[in-house]
């Protein structure tokens, strides 16, 4: 697996957290049923699937920047949508969308401006984007306890200068960096979603662990991973803080 790669079959079994703030979120996006509707940022293709069943008469394009992620998507769900593996930074599909849906995707990417001025340009004037990330204060005890463990001396050495690629934004910033990429009617605010997990090494080991595990041999992994859980304590909570986007492309609907 690639370092910008995942293990998109164990991500779509134990993402349960994501794929219920995608729900959630797909609320906020009424659709026609005939409208061209990109994924950004797909993952395994749960959430991309409902999109699909949202505009029958319409096509959906599902982006990644994950190749598993991709072939996942494609493997699950055959022609009912076209995926791409793409970078969202450098996003290019065959024509422009209507709306654009987003869940757990953009805290990964570490240029917020360039982002959404590549969606904006992806959307007809007046489309819609909906999105959800990872936001300000996202699982800092968390990151805290790991970074901690990253710094005793067995791991120490394979840390050496590192910075997480994560980008928890604040709300008032992103709107800023919507604004100047065109959008308007924009509103962002942060939600705090904490989540307990009882049965947490397989889900950390997938997603919050993820990067830091692509700097480590295999052979440290499992110590890796144990030494942060144990440190955490039980219950296991992961205080999420989500960041909610809701804008529109200037420009009038055709």
């Amino acid at each position: 697996m690639s370092a910008r790669d995942w293990d998109a079959a164990t991500y779509h079994r134990i993402s349960a957290p994501q794929q219920a703030w995608a729900r959630e979120l797909l609320e906020r996006l009424a659709l026609r049923e005939d409208e061209v509707v990109l994924d950004a940022g797909c993952g395994s293709g749960a959430v991309t699937a409902l999109l699909a069943d949202r505009v029958p008469r319409g096509r959906v394009y599902a982006v990644d920047v994950a190749p598993s992620m991709v072939q996942h998507t494609r493997a699950a769900l055959g022609d009912r949508v076209t995926a791409f593996c793409q970078d969202l930074t450098e996003l290019s599909l065959p024509e422009p969308v209507d709306a654009i849906f987003s869940s757990a995707t953009f805290h990964w990417i570490p240029d917020h401006p360039k982002l959404f001025r590549a969606l904006a340009a992806a959307l007809k004037p007046g489309g819609r984007l909906v999105a959800q990330c990872g936001g300000f204060g996202n699982i800092d005890a968390f990151r805290a306890l790991a970074d901690d463990v990253a710094g005793t001396a067995e791991f120490a050495p394979y840390f050496a200068d590192w910075k997480g690629p994560w980008n928890y934004a604040r709300a008032d910033l992103t709107a800023e960096r919507l604004a100047a990429a065109g959008f308007v009617d924009i509103d962002t605010w942060l939600e705090p979603k904490p989540t307990t997990l009882d049965d947490p090494e397989p889900f950390v080991r997938t997603v919050c662990l993820v990067r830091h595990l692509d700097l480590l041999p295999e052979e440290l992994h499992q110590s890796f991973i144990r030494a942060v859980l144990a440190r955490a304590g039980t219950p296991f909570v992961l205080d999420y803080v989500r960041l909610n986007l809701v804008a529109r492309r200037a420009g009038e609907t055709a």
